[in-house]
C-alpha cells in the first residue's frame, strides 16, 4: 500500500506539469488564433502570415541549427570519452553528472538542444524584419564615400549579416562550452591527478572547434570596419573619423588577419597537439585587440587630431554633413538672410493681407474644456485633451478648423455593468469644428459643425465613431456588436433617441462557440461564453486607436503619435502618418527618436499624445499616409514617398497591402499635411546641419536651438511645439499653409531663425523647407522674450489684473505665433479668461495681445491690437466677426475698443512724461490709464 501511495504521489508532479504546458499551448495559441482573425478582419492577413511564417522559419532554422551544433558536440565528446578511466580520487558530484549522462544520454542531449535551441530561436525570431528587409533590398542608387559601397549594403545587409556572425560566434562559444564540460565530466580531461591534461581525441576536438570560433571571429572583425560609418567613432559626429580611417579601420584589418592564422594554428593543433603555440598566439591577439582597438587610436587621437582636430577633420564632417542631410531630406532647405524691421508704421500690413486669417485664436491646446462644456452633451461622451488642426473648403475659401471628435467615455456610464459597458456604449458620435481665426461675440468658439446629430458647414458623413484616440487604449478594452435580423437594436446611438445596430465591416466575428471560446480566453471573460447578448451576428471590436490599427498592419513602420480626424467623402476617417527608419545610414548623424519628437505636447500631464519609442535612428523618411475609418476601422496605407528605397523594398515583402500615390482620393488629398514628428527630427537636425562648411559646424559659431514653451507652465523645461499656421514668406505672392518653428542662438534668448515647410500636400511645393536667418546686427526678439515683453507691458498687465481682480476669473495665454509679416517679425497671442474652480467653467476668448518690434498691442479682437502696434490702421482687416453680423475687421463690442485706445494713449504718455522726469504728470496718466481699463471690463460686462 506504501508503494501505491508513492506511486500516486509521485504522479501529481509529471501531472501538473502537463496541464500547466498545456495551458501556456492554449494562451499561445489563442493569442496567435485571435491575432489571424483580426488581421483577417480588415484584409491584412497577408502580413499577419508574412510575418508569422519568417518569425516560426527563422525560429525552426535558427533554433535547431544552434540545437543540432551544441547537441551534436556534446554527444561527439561523449562518444570520444575514453574506455579506461585512470584511478585516483574523483569527486563525488562529478560522478553523479557522469552517472547521469550514462544512464539518461539521450534526454541529456536533448535537453541541452532543447534549452540552447530555445534562447537561439527567440533571438533569431526578434530579427524578422531584419531579414525580410534584407531579402529585399532595394539599392539606393548612393555609394559611400569610404568603401564605394551602395547606401542598401548598410542600411540593409549589414545589419543581418552582423546578426548572423554573431549567432555563428555564439553557437560556436557554447559548443566549445558544452564540449569541454562533457570531456570533463566523461574522465577525457582531467585537471588534477597523474594524468592531468587531455586526451588525443579530446584534444584534437576542442582544436577544431575553438580554430572554427576564431575564424568567425575574425570574419566579425572584418566586417567591424563597415560598422565604423555608422557608430559614434569620434566625439564630434556619428560616422568614419580621421582616427578611426587611419588607425581603428587598419587595426581591424590586422586582427581579422591575425585571427585567422592564430585559427589556422588551432586546426593545425588538432593533429600536433602542441597547445603552447596557439595558446600564446590567442594570447597575443587578446594583447592585439587591446592594443590595436584602444591604445594606438587613442594615441593617433591625442598626438596627431587633437592638436589639428579642425583640419584633420574636415573632410570626414563633410561627409556627415552630405550624409546627414541627405538621410533626413534636408539638403534642399533655402537659408535666406533676413534683415527684419522693427519699426511698426501705419499700413505696414498691407501687402501681407492674405496671411491675417493664418493668425490662430483658438488655441487647440486650450479650447478643449470649451468643447466639452459646450458639446459633450453626455457625461459618457468625451474630446481630447489637445484638438487638432485641419482644413476645409467653406464658401469657396481655405478656412482653418479645430476639430474634435465625439467620442465614448465608459467612465462616464452611470451603470457600470458588463452589459452596458460592453454592449450598449458602444460607439462615440460626430466630429465637432470650430473656426481657427475667430470666436463668437462671448468668447465662445465659433462653430462649423456641432451637435447631436451633427450639423453645419462641412458635408454630410457617418457620424457614430467605433474607432478612435480615447476608445480602446486599455488592453481590456472591447466592445460587442452586431444583432441578428429582426432582433431590435441595444446600441445607445444619440441621447433619448432610437438604438442602433452596427453593421460595419470591421470587427471578428464571435457568433460561433469555437470563437466565443477563444476571446472569452483572450480577455479572461467568461461573459462573452454566457450572455445572451452574444449572438450568431455578433462581432467583437478591440484594438481601436488609430496608432494600434496603423502599426499592427505595418510593423515595419513607425507612426506619428498624433493621429487627426477629417472627414472626408462623408466618412470621418484618422489620418496617421508612417515613417520608415534606419539607423545604419553611412555617416549620417544619430538621434534620438523620443528625444527629437518630445515638446512641450508630448511631456504636459494627461495629454493624449504619446512619445515616440526612444529608439536612436539616422534616417526617416515620410513614406505612407494611412488612413483609419473611424466607423469599421478598416486600414488604407498610401506609399507617398515613392522615391524612398526602404519603402520600395517593404512594398516587395509586403506586396498589395501598400496602395500607390495615385489611388489616394482628391478629397482625402485636401486634408493631408506634413507631419510633426517629421518636422520635429528635421527642425533639431537643422539646428546645426543648416552650416554647410566644415570650419563654421566645428566651431559651432552658428549653432542654433529650439526655445524653451513660453507660456505653457506646466512644461517649462520642454521646447516649443512647431505650429500650423498660413504664412505668407516673404516675396511669394500667396499665404501658404505651412508648419513652422522658431530658432534662438545657442544658449540665448534672441530670434536666430525661423523655419517653415510647405505642409499643403495638395501644393506642388509641398515640403519645401525654407529658413529666415536673422541678421547680425539687429536683435529680434524670441518667443520668451516676447512673451515676456507681452505680460510685462503696463496696458496688459493692468488689463489683466483688473480683469481678475474681484476673483471671477482667471487669464490664461494661448499659443503665442511667430509669423513674418510687413518686413519683419509678428507675435499674436490670444487671452481667455475662465471661472476658477468651477467644475462648469471653459476658457473663452476675451483679448489678443500682438508684438511687433518694441511695439504692444492688446484689444478685445486681432484687428484692435494690430491697429494699436501700427499706429492706428494696420492696413488689412482680419476675418473676426464674419459669419456673426459684424463687419470685417470690426469688434462686437465698439465701447471696450475706444476705452483699451484711450488706456493705450496714456499709458503712452504717461511714458513721456516719465522720459522727461515729470513724475507727477506720469502718476496723472497712469490714474487715467487705470481708469480706461475699468471702462473696458465694464463694456465688457465684468
Amino acid at each position: 500500500m506504501r508503494v501505491q501511495g508513492g506511486r500516486r504521489r509521485s504522479a501529481i508532479l509529471p501531472t501538473l506539469v502537463v496541464v500547466a504546458v498545456l495551458v501556456v499551448a492554449f494562451a499561445l495559441f489563442t493569442n496567435v488564433w485571435t491575432a489571424r482573425l483580426w488581421y483577417r478582419s480588415f484584409d491584412f492577413g497577408s502580413v499577419f502570415s508574412t510575418v508569422l511564417l519568417t518569425r516560426v522559419g527563422l525560429f525552426l532554422v535558427f533554433g535547431l541549427v544552434m540545437a543540432g551544433l551544441v547537441a551534436a558536440n556534446a554527444a561527439i565528446a561523449y562518444r570520444l570519452r575514453p574506455r579506461f578511466r585512470p584511478q585516483g580520487p574523483t569527486s563525488p558530484l562529478l560522478e553523479r553528472y557522469r552517472e547521469i549522462v550514462e544512464t539518461r544520454f539521450i534526454w541529456v542531449m536533448i535537453g541541452i538542444g532543447v534549452v540552447v535551441g530555445l534562447f537561439a530561436g527567440a533571438a533569431a525570431s526578434g530579427q524578422t524584419l531584419t531579414f525580410l528587409a534584407w531579402s529585399k533590398r532595394t539599392a539606393f542608387g548612393v555609394t559611400d564615400p569610404q568603401y564605394g559601397m551602395d547606401v542598401s549594403f548598410f542600411v540593409f545587409s549589414y545589419p543581418w549579416w552582423r546578426f548572423v556572425l554573431s549567432f555563428g560566434f555564439a553557437a560556436l562559444t557554447v559548443s566549445v562550452i558544452a564540449a569541454a564540460v562533457m570531456h570533463y565530466v566523461m574522465g577525457a580531461v582531467r585537471f588534477s591527478g597523474p594524468r592531468r591534461g587531455g586526451t588525443t581525441p579530446a584534444q584534437a576536438h576542442l582544436s577544431i572547434l575553438v580554430g572554427l570560433t576564431l575564424l568567425v571571429r575574425g570574419a566579425s572583425y572584418w566586417f567591424d570596419q563597415y560598422g565604423l560609418e555608422i557608430t559614434k567613432t569620434s566625439q564630434l559626429f556619428t560616422g568614419i573619423s580621421y582616427t578611426s580611417d587611419h588607425a581603428t579601420a587598419n587595426a581591424k584589418l590586422i586582427l581579422a588577419i591575425a585571427a585567422g592564422i592564430v585559427a589556422l594554428l588551432f586546426l593545425g593543433n588538432a593533429l600536433l597537439q602542441r597547445w603552447v603555440v596557439p595558446t600564446a598566439g590567442l594570447v597575443l591577439l587578446i594583447l592585439s585587440a587591446i592594443v590595436l582597438g584602444y591604445v594606438y587610436p587613442g594615441a593617433v587621437q591625442y598626438f596627431s587630431v587633437r592638436p589639428s582636430e579642425e583640419l584633420r577633420e574636415r573632410t570626414y564632417i563633410q561627409q556627415n554633413i552630405d550624409a546627414t542631410r541627405a538621410a533626413y531630406g534636408v539638403a534642399n532647405t533655402e537659408v535666406t538672410d533676413y534683415s527684419a524691421t522693427t519699426t511698426a508704421t501705419a499700413g505696414q500690413l498691407r501687402s501681407d493681407a492674405e496671411a491675417l486669417p493664418g493668425i490662430r485664436l483658438i488655441d487647440p491646446s486650450v479650447v478643449s474644456p470649451a468643447y466639452e462644456q459646450l458639446q459633450q452633451v453626455r457625461g459618457y461622451y468625451q474630446f481630447p485633451k489637445n484638438l487638432d488642426v485641419d482644413r476645409y473648403t467653406i464658401d469657396g475659401q481655405e478656412t482653418d478648423a479645430v476639430v474634435a471628435v465625439r467620442e465614448m467615455n465608459l467612465d462616464g456610464v452611470e451603470g457600470q455593468n458588463w452589459n452596458n459597458l460592453k454592449t450598449v456604449y458602444t460607439h462615440g458620435l460626430g466630429l465637432v469644428s470650430a473656426y481657427g481665426n475667430r470666436a463668437q461675440a462671448n468668447g465662445e468658439p465659433q462653430w462649423i459643425t456641432e451637435g447631436i446629430p451633427p450639423t453645419g458647414q462641412i458635408a454630410e458623413h457617418e457620424p457614430r465613431v467605433y474607432f478612435g484616440e480615447l476608445q480602446g487604449q486599455s488592453p481590456d478594452e472591447y466592445s460587442i456588436v452586431g444583432a441578428e435580423p429582426g432582433a431590435a437594436p441595444i446600441e445607445l446611438d444619440t441621447p433619448g433617441g432610437p438604438n442602433y445596430t452596427y453593421t460595419g465591416k470591421g470587427g471578428v466575428s464571435i457568433g460561433s462557440l469555437w470563437h466565443k471560446l477563444l476571446y472569452a480566453a483572450k480577455f479572461a471573460d467568461i461573459n462573452i461564453l454566457l450572455s445572451d447578448r452574444v449572438n450568431s451576428a455578433s462581432k467583437i471590436i478591440y484594438d481601436r486607436t488609430p496608432l494600434q490599427r496603423v502599426q499592427q498592419a505595418a510593423p515595419w513602420m513607425t507612426v506619428d503619435r498624433d493621429a487627426y480626424p477629417a472627414v472626408v467623402q462623408g466618412r470621418i476617417v484618422w489620418v496617421v502618418d508612417g515613417y520608415t527608419t534606419s539607423n545604419s545610414y553611412p555617416n549620417s548623424e544619430r538621434i534620438n527618436l523620443n528625444a527629437a519628437t518630445s515638446d512641450s505636447q508630448t511631456t504636459t500631464p494627461g495629454t493624449q499624445v504619446v512619445a515616440q519609442p526612444g529608439n536612436d535612428i539616422n534616417y526617416m523618411r515620410n513614406s505612407v499616409k494611412a488612413v483609419v475609418d473611424a466607423y469599421d476601422g478598416t486600414v488604407k496605407l498610401y506609399a507617398w514617398d515613392e522615391s524612398d528605397p526602404v519603402l520600395q523594398t517593404w512594398r516587395k515583402v509586403f506586396g498589395s497591402v501598400i496602395q500607390p500615390k495615385s489611388a489616394i482620393p482628391a478629397d482625402l488629398l485636401a486634408h493631408l499635411r506634413y507631419p510633426q514628428d517629421y518636422f520635429k527630427v528635421q527642425r533639431q537636425i537643422l539646428a546645426r546641419y543648416h552650416q554647410t562648411d566644415p570650419g563654421t559646424w566645428y566651431r559651432q559659431s552658428s549653432l542654433w536651438e529650439i526655445p524653451r514653451d513660453p507660456v505653457n507652465a506646466a512644461s517649462t523645461s520642454a521646447v516649443e511645439q512647431p505650429f500650423y499656421l498660413s504664412v505668407k514668406w516673404p516675396g511669394d505672392p500667396n499665404a501658404v499653409f505651412s508648419l513652422t518653428t522658431a530658432y534662438v542662438p545657442n544658449g540665448r534668448s534672441n530670434l536666430a531663425a525661423y523655419m517653415a515647410v510647405n505642409a499643403d500636400a495638395a501644393s506642388p511645393d509641398y515640403g519645401r523647407i525654407r529658413i529666415l536667418q536673422m541678421s547680425d546686427t539687429t536683435q529680434i526678439d524670441g518667443p520668451g522674450q516676447s512673451f515676456n515683453a507681452i505680460t510685462t507691458n503696463e496696458t496688459v498687465s493692468a488689463a489683466l489684473r483688473n480683469f481678475t481682480a474681484q476673483g471671477s476669473s482667471q487669464a490664461s495665454f494661448g499659443n503665442l505665433l511667430t509669423l513674418p509679416l510687413g518686413g519683419g517679425l509678428l507675435y499674436a497671442m490670444p487671452v481667455y479668461a475662465q471661472r476658477p474652480a468651477s467644475s462648469g467653467s471653459y476658457p473663452v476668448l476675451r483679448f489678443v495681445a500682438v508684438r511687433f518690434g518694441q511695439s504692444v498691442g492688446f484689444g478685445t479682437s486681432l484687428q484692435d491690437a494690430l491697429d494699436q502696434v501700427f499706429k492706428g490702421n494696420a492696413g488689412a482687416t482680419t476675418p473676426e466677426g464674419e459669419g456673426d453680423g459684424t463687419p470685417s475687421g470690426e469688434t462686437d463690442n465698439p465701447a471696450a475698443v475706444a476705452a483699451l485706445d484711450d488706456a493705450s494713449t496714456a499709458y503712452a504718455d504717461a511714458q513721456k512724461a516719465l522720459t522727461a522726469g515729470n513724475l507727477g504728470e506720469y502718476q496723472s496718466k497712469i490714474n487715467e490709464m487705470q481708469d480706461d481699463l475699468v471702462k473696458a471690463q465694464r463694456a465688457l460686462g465684468r
